[in-house]
């Protein structure tokens, strides 16, 4: 990514993602238990959860068409924010990554 992208994407994530996923892609370590309405909170996209499993067409699909349609509340936001802002925000949460965890993820396929 570029340093435009990453300085896009901060501003991008931060305006539109860091309510629910934390302003450093932290949301809260308590992702895996549900809440009182049987919906799973937001999880973490800093690399300590599952996001860095799932390849980059994974990634924009779901911010693009939100998370519903996967049992989860998150919005769509193919109205609200274009394709290069939504792969600005994919590049400012995967610069939280370890370089251990964004290896991994190349390794998984997951520029596909």
């Amino acid at each position: 990514y570029t340093q435009s992208q990453l300085d896009l994407g901060k501003s991008v994530f931060r305006a539109n993602c860091a309510t629910c996923h934390g302003n450093n892609a932290q949301a809260t370590s308590e992702w895996r238990t549900p809440m009182a309405n049987g919906k799973y909170p937001p999880p973490p996209l800093n690399g300590s959860a599952h996001a860095w499993h799932h390849p980059l067409s994974a990634l924009e699909r779901t911010i693009s068409d939100g998370g519903a349609r996967l049992g989860g509340w998150m919005p769509s936001f193919k109205d609200k924010l274009s394709r290069d802002e939504q792969r600005a925000a994919i590049a400012y949460f995967q610069g939280q990554w370890s370089d251990e965890i964004y290896a991994r993820w190349l390794q998984r396929g997951g520029l596909n």
